[in-house]
């Protein structure tokens, strides 16, 4: 009878087990590498499922909004900002227009949130109050909240934390952050401008952080004079409680009249995009910024990735080698190359299966921690434990995935060695570099390829609007080529180590020996490299991507004046009378504002009052009537500000992106803001100094004393004259550049201009002499003092300016705000971003170079037997990790930071592209540097013998 020689049905079934079961009795007997390829695999599947939970746990469900807004009441109705009744809410946000054709309609008038409450509910109002306290002789500003805080209705609203209602006049609640920032207990009276009362519990509101100091009074508790008033319509909320929803219909109809409504009905079931879109509203600027900033994310983890399966794969191939005579004697007892492969591989599948379930476990159990501790101690920023199911299977077969692979590449090396040759030698053959270098070199040039693709069709069109709609394939595109470029890179490293290490005669011993020896043992050099240079890339794009960033923001800061400078009005509103009529505006008197101020700092470098025309705040606020001048002797409505030519337009497309963001047309001071009644100062050249931060010039003064003016932006200048024009701030017309609405223009004055641009884009205008400001009639008056100090105030510093600024004032609602700038954190920023990027470069040449001195133990004990001084031998793994170490820096900066470049280039932050070349040169230099240092420390002057030492002996 012939032998049957096929295989049987079963045998590849069989195969497997087999290979599953060695595979985890060698994780067992090797624990400490086990291990550690688990917390590679395990740390980045935490963070990205830790980070994508809280993410989601920081946005609101419906459910959510309804209880930590509504409570279990039906609608809140309060004001809405519209300009005209063409204007819709968001149906989740009562605050935010998120439609609107953008028309101004002069003759619309909002309806009070009262008189649009439907019929057949109980109603409960809420009334926001601005109040003071005394702090010493100061005054603070307090916030006050009229409400029935502890209505059953508000349940799931408001809490009470501590402490029990109050039941008389002079008790009140209060929130947390009230007594802790006025040092309160139960009890104790605290005076303030609503009266004198003694907080007996503390009510949390779920829609805000405890750290606000809110005092929650009834409605016989407040003041006839606090309740009434011109702002009272805006500040008071209506919430409905009764059985009938409020639908969209009539949010639409609330909406016309300028009334917002977040509706229980409305939020728990959101209406269609079209019907919450008004007919003919303007496209919305869907800005690229948000997809930068993903793309951004998805880069930076496509290379975190590959890192991870880089550093577990170098763990295998250490791992795969120790298994060599194992895995010999496995295949002189019959066993196919098919189940050599595979036990290797099930190591990567025991062990990527274990550390993706406890990286997914760590993830979701840190960030319920983390929700459970920041809702605990009051704070709104996290709305609850919200998991994500997708991200988190994501992240978890990416980790599954990384690890299999990683383990594949050993495995197949392995499984094609000579039974004979693994007996006898017990090691590993090095990989053939001939075909690794051929196929690192057409995945090299396809990367090249993509990555010229990807920049090519960013850079396609000049469209914003097309470039938007392209941005997710070009992100794409360039993703996949930064990622191919280190693979190609990984499968050339062969190849650079023998080119780079032909020509070492000139070395010292150390390096030298380090060189051949890494030539000669490229299964292990390689994988060191590799993995360095995956991190390497990986803190490359990192650098580049949040150094534009950054310079993206500075570019998009707002200026409200210099570093260090912070403007007060010397022009205030009158507190409202107990009779409801508000007072005509005060004057403050700025040597006592100026005095205050630098009592209560010790850090006022100067201070100087900026003269500018009349103030708006004696226009009345009424409806207007056109038929009396925009300027009486005791009223002005007058607001001037400078005409930008039409050729000086910054073009935009039809969605309102910006054509080109480099165009000097869109960029500098006034560009793009509103004007202010402070806008156009009038003064000398000391002001000038004081306000652009630069000195006139002398074309300018001349132009000034002639008559004309000092302009901060090129964009009102045309042919050396700006046009100054005076607007009615009582008309509303037709803008001519778009369908929003501009004030009336009654009167235009052309002047001489010269340019002169500030340090920085702050908001104005320009300067004009004081005898020019006289012949135009501009009625200049002191309008504010600014103030200059020497450093940025701490915030116990801004609430003593602050409440020294009030006692002058007499009234609270006016802080004290210094200009940030944009240099407090940028540079400690970035150094804390090259620490962290670092961080992980050191800890994957850590990694690594621990493993080849693993790999490396029976070399070195070679060395010591023929007589090697333990200094050599610990100057030779230092330089061996320099040498792996330094040359994956250099290869993973560069794959890093050009797709990067790239990147940037495609997005909106093309203009902002930084380079940072200094931190990328410090990571070039510290992470071989560091890597040597790790390996001569940690290298033995005494070696112990090996069991196989010892039989070879015998």
């Amino acid at each position: 009878m012939p032998l049957d020689l096929a295989p049987a049905p079963t045998s590849r079934r069989s195969s497997y087990r087999v290979a599953l079961r060695l595979a985890r009795r060698d994780i067992g007997r090797h624990k400490a590498r086990s291990l550690l390829i688990i917390m590679l695999i395990m740390l980045p599947v935490a963070a990205m499922t830790g980070a994508a939970t809280l993410y989601q746990s920081s946005q609101r469900t419906p459910d959510e909004i309804v209880k930590y807004e509504l409570g279990s009441t039906q609608a809140r109705f309060s004001v809405l900002p519209v300009p005209s009744a063409d204007s819709l809410q968001d149906p989740l946000n009562d605050g935010v227009i998120a439609s609107s054709t953008g028309r101004s309609d002069p003759e619309f008038q909002r309806t009070d949130p009262l008189d649009a409450l439907p019929a057949g509910y109980d109603v409960l109002p809420q009334r926001m109050l601005q109040l003071t306290t005394g702090v010493g002789e100061a005054l603070v500003s307090l916030q006050g909240r009229e409400v029935d805080a502890l209505n059953p209705a508000f349940a799931g609203k408001f809490s009470l934390l501590a402490g029990r209602a109050p039941r008389d006049g002079t008790e009140v609640l209060v929130s947390p952050g009230l007594m802790t920032r006025f040092h309160l207990t139960f009890g104790q009276e605290f005076t303030t401008s609503a009266g004198t009362f003694a907080p007996v519990g503390t009510i949390r509101d779920a829609g805000v952080s405890d750290g606000n100091s809110f005092l929650y009074l009834q409605a016989g508790q407040v003041p006839p004079g606090l309740s009434q008033g011109p702002l009272t319509r805006q500040s008071v909320s209506y919430y409905l409680v009764g059985p009938e929803p409020v639908t969209w219909p009539q949010v639409r109809e609330a909406n016309s009249k300028g009334v917002g409504v977040l509706s229980r009905s409305v939020v728990l079931n959101p209406p269609t995009l079209e019907e919450r879109t008004v007919a003919g509203s303007r496209p919305r600027d869907a800005s690229t910024e948000a997809v930068a900033v993903y793309a951004s994310f998805g880069m930076i983890g496509a290379l975190a990735l590959l890192e991870v399966g880089l550093l577990a794969g170098a763990a295998f191939v250490v791992g795969a080698k120790q298994q060599v005579r194992e895995l010999a004697l496995l295949a002189s007892s019959g066993a196919e190359s098919s189940t050599i492969r595979a036990v290797v591989t099930a190591g990567g599948l025991w062990l990527g299966g274990l550390a993706m379930a406890l990286g997914a476990a760590v993830g979701l159990g840190a960030a319920a921690v983390v929700v459970h501790v920041v809702r605990s101690t009051g704070s709104a920023r996290l709305a609850g434990l919200h998991p994500d199911l997708l991200l988190t299977t994501a992240a978890m077969a990416m980790g599954l995935a990384s690890c299999i692979i990683a383990a594949m590449v050993p495995a197949r090396q392995v499984s094609r060695q000579p039974v004979l040759g693994a007996l006898k030698a017990g090691r590993a053959p090095a990989a053939k570099t001939r075909r690794a270098t051929m196929a690192g070199a057409v995945v090299l040039v396809l990367a090249a390829g993509l990555l010229t693709a990807g920049w090519l069709l960013g850079r396609s069109t000049n469209d914003p609007d097309r470039q938007a709609d392209q941005l997710p394939w070009v992100v794409t595109i360039l993703i996949l080529g930064a990622v191919l470029a280190v693979a190609g890179l990984v499968l050339l490293t062969g190849w650079l180590v023998i080119r780079l290490t032909s020509r070492t005669q000139w070395m010292p011993l150390s390096l030298r020996m380090a060189a051949r020896d890494s030539a000669r043992n490229r299964g292990r050099s390689v994988p060191a490299v590799a993995a360095v240079l995956a991190a390497a890339a990986l803190a490359g794009a990192a650098l580049v991507l949040s150094a534009s960033q950054q310079a993206a923001q500075r570019d998009s800061h707002y200026w409200g004046a210099l570093e260090n400078q912070a403007y007060l009005p010397l022009v205030v509103d009158s507190p409202t009378s107990s009779a409801g009529t508000t007072p005509p505006s005060r004057q403050i008197d700025a040597e006592e504002l100026s005095t205050a101020l630098a009592g209560a700092l010790k850090t006022v470098d100067w201070t100087r009052v900026m003269m500018a025309p009349e103030s708006l705040r004696t226009c009345s606020d009424g409806p207007a009537d056109l038929t009396v001048p925009a300027r009486t002797a005791t009223s002005n409505c007058l607001m001037y500000s400078l005409a930008k030519p039409e050729a000086n337009q910054c073009p935009r497309t039809p969605q309102g992106r910006i054509t080109d963001p480099g165009d000097w047309r869109c960029r500098g001071a006034l560009v793009a803001d509103q004007p202010s009644d402070r806008a156009i100062l009038v003064g000398g050249a000391d002001d000038i100094r004081a306000v652009l931060g630069r000195n006139a010039s002398a074309e300018a003064l001349a132009v000034m004393d002639a008559g004309g003016m000092v302009v901060t932006n090129p964009v009102f200048v045309t042919e050396g004259k700006v046009l100054l024009q005076a607007q009615d701030v009582r008309t509303q017309v037709p803008s001519p550049s778009g369908p929003a609405s501009v004030h009336a223009t009654v009167r235009s004055d052309s002047l001489p201009a010269a340019v002169l641009e500030p340090a920085a884009p702050v908001p104005y205008y320009g300067v004009v002499s004081p005898e020019t400001a006289e012949r135009l009639d501009l009625h200049a008056a002191p309008a504010g003092l600014l103030v200059q100090l020497a450093k940025h105030p701490s915030d116990a510093q801004v609430d003593a300016a602050s409440a020294a600024a009030a006692a002058v004032y007499g009234q609270p609602g006016i802080p004290f705000q210094a200009e940030p700038g944009i240099s407090q954190d940028t540079q400690w920023a970035a150094w804390s971003i090259v620490a962290v990027a670092a961080l992980i470069t050191f800890s994957a040449a850590g990694i690594t170079t621990g493993l080849s001195m693993a790999d490396a133990r029976q070399d070195h004990a070679v060395l010591a037997a023929v007589g090697a001084r333990p200094r050599l031998r610990k100057a030779l793994a230092g330089a061996q990790g320099l040498f792996t170490s330094g040359m994956g820096a250099v290869l993973g900066s560069m794959a890093g930071s050009v797709p990067a470049v790239l990147l940037v280039l495609s997005t909106d932050m093309r203009t902002a592209l930084e380079v940072p070349w200094l931190h990328l040169s410090a990571l070039v230099v510290a992470v071989p540097l560091t890597a040597a240092a790790l390996a001569w420390a940690f290298t033995r002057s005494r070696l112990p013998l090996s069991r196989r030492s010892l039989t070879q002996g015998h």
